[in-house]
């Protein structure tokens, strides 16, 4: 265990498997914000969203491609997905990460230029901001407010009520710095990435820093090592802990009171910085194992290991169990306390479909997200036993992964720029 942030990174482009390409992209996002700053673009309200009717002309209302046995998840028939609520297209940017789709105060919004809220109910257009979201940034979403980077790259990160999209809330980090990002937010602070500055308008190093969230003023800020990057973040803050990793193979917990680093772990070459909490629990896949390790000193607290010598992908907690699949195409559910196996299921195998990387849960049901389509799309699976009940598929052939999200009472599934509403 080292005290720093360490910029060693072994990986070369041929260790790389295909399935990473959301993250590599992702990971360029920082280039493409300079590249949308030099050229000037700005989306305009006409392109918001294209707003079709349920059951209208023009081939948006997608059939439903069920696999499964068991009912439940919103589905008519016996292993059938539901028909969507609705469908619409919309201006979605994405780059196949968990937080660029989110649902709260009644709007569903995907990460895109404008950026627009619809009606988590009928789809209809709430509001939408003409510069939309800085791309390779995520949505960042607290009790009450979303958070984004300033599509101006004046250096301002902003605070929006998720329902109206009227601004509440504006911090700068101050002039010396480039490109602030909002990675984690908790009930006092919000907490950022950006460049520092160099005199000739470069920038070699980064730095983090807390945002009260209620004044906007700098709580604290870190400068990071040198080759460190500010792009590939994932965060997620617990009580007295700030939890991120990057693109560079560290797991690494800073003080939120302080900024000062409590310690950092190095996480191997196929975790690609996913990791989730669980009360005083960071849990990191790390290859063939997942490991939990204590946010307060990083001892590792429990093991558990993969079958076959397969791999562990993204992994995710919803109400107090762990969901995690291997690349056998496995899914696990494992109490994130101990690290005891609950159940273990083969059904993705028997039915032919893709790993899930992104999981909700609503009721009884665990849905799941996948990359690719073919033998992608959304995943319905009982949350109790892993049977597969039904899936969804769009059937566009789009490239991009899929993102799911929910509100409760209905499930949001985005491919491209197709978002369908899908009934729990």
């Amino acid at each position: 265990m080292t005290m720093r942030d360490s910029t060693s990174d072994d990986r070369t482009p041929e260790a790389v498997p295909s399935s990473s390409r959301r993250r590599v992209l992702r990971w360029a996002g920082g280039g493409l914000a300079l590249v949308a700053l030099t050229a000037g673009t700005v989306g305009c309200e006409d392109d918001a969203v294209d707003v079709e009717e349920p059951g209208s002309a023009g081939g948006d209302e997608p059939k439903g491609d069920g696999k499964g046995s068991d009912d439940g998840g919103g589905t008519g028939k016996k292993g059938q997905a539901p028909e969507p609520l609705w469908t619409k297209s919309t201006s979605a940017e994405t780059y196949g990460d968990n937080d660029e789709l989110v649902a709260a105060g009644g709007v569903v919004i995907a990460s895109g230029s404008p950026l627009a809220a619809l009606d988590a109910a009928t789809g209809g257009q709430k509001w939408s901001l003409p510069g939309g979201a800085v791309p390779g940034a995520p949505l960042l979403l607290s009790a009450d407010t979303l958070y984004l980077a300033s599509s101006e790259y004046d250096g301002s990160v902003i605070g929006y009520a998720p329902a109206s999209g009227k601004e509440t809330w504006r911090s700068r980090l101050g002039k010396e710095y480039r490109q602030p990002r909002p990675i984690a937010v908790d009930g006092e602070q919000v907490y950022v990435i950006a460049e520092i500055l160099e005199d000739d308008g470069s920038s070699r190093t980064n730095v983090i820093a807390a945002l009260n969230s209620t004044t906007g003023r700098v709580a604290w800020k870190e400068q990071r090592d040198l080759g460190t990057e500010q792009n590939g973040i994932h965060a997620a803050v617990r009580g007295r802990h700030l939890v991120y990793t990057d693109f560079k193979k560290n797991l690494t917990v800073r003080d939120t009171a302080s900024g000062g680093q409590v310690w950092t772990h190095k996480t191997t070459k196929t975790n690609y910085g996913f990791f989730t909490v669980h009360q005083d629990l960071v849990i990191v896949p790390q290859g063939n194992a997942l490991q939990a390790f204590d946010l307060a000193d990083g001892k590792e607290k429990w093991s558990l290991d993969a079958s076959d010598g397969s791999l562990f992908r993204e992994p995710a907690v919803l109400e107090d169990v762990l969901y995690i699949a291997d690349s056998a195409r496995t899914m696990w559910a494992v109490d994130p306390r101990t690290g005891k196996q609950l159940w273990k299921s083969e059904a993705l195998a028997d039915a032919g479909l893709q790993v899930p990387r992104q999981y909700v849960k609503a009721g009884d049901t665990l849905y799941g997200a996948t990359d690719l389509d073919k033998q992608g799309g959304i995943i319905a699976m009982d949350a109790k036993t892993g049977a597969v009940r039904w899936t969804f598929n769009d059937k566009t052939g789009d490239y991009h992964a899929w993102l799911v999200a929910t509100d409760g009472r209905r499930v949001f599934a985005l491919h491209g720029k197709k978002l369908h509403a899908l009934p729990v």
